[in-house]
This record gives structure tokens, sequence and C-alpha cells, in this order.
């Protein structure tokens, strides 16, 4: 049983994705609070897989947690949970050590994706948001003037992945678009992120963008 911690200040938004976790089967919520104050606490007490957690909260918001959380070597999954589009946001979330983001307007089946995904030890963006972070990490690679180097040294089947990976869909839905195994989609994002030495989505993202590998207008 996969166990979830959530993080949000909104009692109804708690009640709400603890009603959806109920309908998913391996999964079960063992705590849950209304601030980001006392995840660090929580999360050595509680030894969740996951935690779902807000950006905005009243007294210590989510980032900030998250950041206080990583610092004290915890390294359990995180699922930012959020209403906020801001692709600086996204960005800072993923860079401070977020797992996936999911946008509160969510579906139960793509709330069940996200949980997936990070139990395969996989990454996951909502899909609404995958073109904003492109577009935020072509803005980085912009400013930055950090030129193609097309030494990436993947094959024809890695890149058409990658550029899947990098939009923000999952090892299942990329396994059924290609008409291939689940197991084969998982060595080849493998074997990426070991060619690549890159091992989180906004990183595949920055380096996608920078090797016009992908662009706003893919």
């Amino acid at each position: 049983m996969i166990r979830l911690l959530l993080i949000d200040d909104h009692s109804l938004i708690r009640a709400g994705v603890r009603a959806l976790v109920s309908d998913i089967p391996g999964y079960t919520v063992v705590g849950e609070a209304d601030d980001g104050q006392h995840l660090l606490e929580m999360v050595q007490r509680l030894s969740p897989d996951i935690v779902l957690l807000d950006i905005s909260m009243r007294s210590t918001n989510g980032l900030d947690a998250l950041t206080q959380l990583r610092a004290n070597g915890c390294t359990c999954k995180v699922l930012i949970l959020s209403m906020h589009t801001d692709p600086d946001l996204i960005m800072r979330a993923l860079e401070s050590g977020a797992h996936g983001y999911l946008l509160k307007d969510t579906t139960a089946n793509e709330l069940e994706h996200a949980l997936a995904a990070l139990r395969n030890g996989e990454r996951y963006l909502s899909p609404a948001i995958a073109h904003t972070v492109i577009n935020q990490a072509l803005l980085r690679a912009q400013a930055n003037k950090q030129p193609s180097s097309d030494r990436h040294n993947l094959t024809a089947r890695q890149l058409e992945i990658l550029r899947l990976i990098v939009r923000g869909k999952s090892t299942r839905e990329i396994a059924a678009g290609l008409g291939l195994s689940i197991k084969t989609v998982e060595t080849h994002r493998s074997q990426i992120m070991k060619r690549l030495q890159i091992y989180d989505v906004a990183g595949l993202v920055l380096f996608a963008v920078r090797e016009k590998i992908i662009s706003l207008d893919d």
C-alpha cells in the first residue's frame, strides 16, 4: 500500500483528494495538514511514500516546505497540487525537488496517472502545463545563449520518446501511442537519462530545448 501525505490549506480540497484516492486501489492517505510548517516533522513521523503538496498556504508555503524537506535529506516523492500555472513558479517547484506538478482542476484519471508515475520512479506534469514548462525552458536557454551541441547520441526512437516525455506524457501513454510495451518504453527512458546524465523532467526539458530537439511549434 502506497502511503500518501496530503498538505493543503483548503479542507474541501483535502476532502476531495481523499475521496479520489479512496477509489484508487493501492493508495491510502496516512495524514494531512493545512500548512507546510509541520511537513518535515510529519514526513519523519509518518514515512509517506508520496506527499501531495499545495504551494499557496498561510504560514509556510509549499516551496519553502519542500526546500526544507530536501535540505534535511528526505527522499519521499513530492507531487505539487496547485491552481497556479505561472511558468516561473512551476520551474521553481521542479528545481526545488518536486517530482511532479498537477493542476487542481485535474480529473480522477489524471491523479491516478500522476501517482502511478511517481510510484514507478517517473516524473509527471499535467499536460495542460507541459507547453508552459517548455516555453519557460526555451526562454532560459535563449537568455543563457547556450548553443546546440547536437551531440546527444540518442537513437531516433529515443528522440521520439524524449519529445513525448518533455510534453508530460506518462510511460503508459507513450507505450500506447507508439505501439510499444511499457517495459520497452521504460528501458528507453532509462537509457535516455543514463546517456544524458539527466534524471529529472525539468533538466530533460531544458536539454531538449537547448539542443533543438523540441520547440514551441512542435
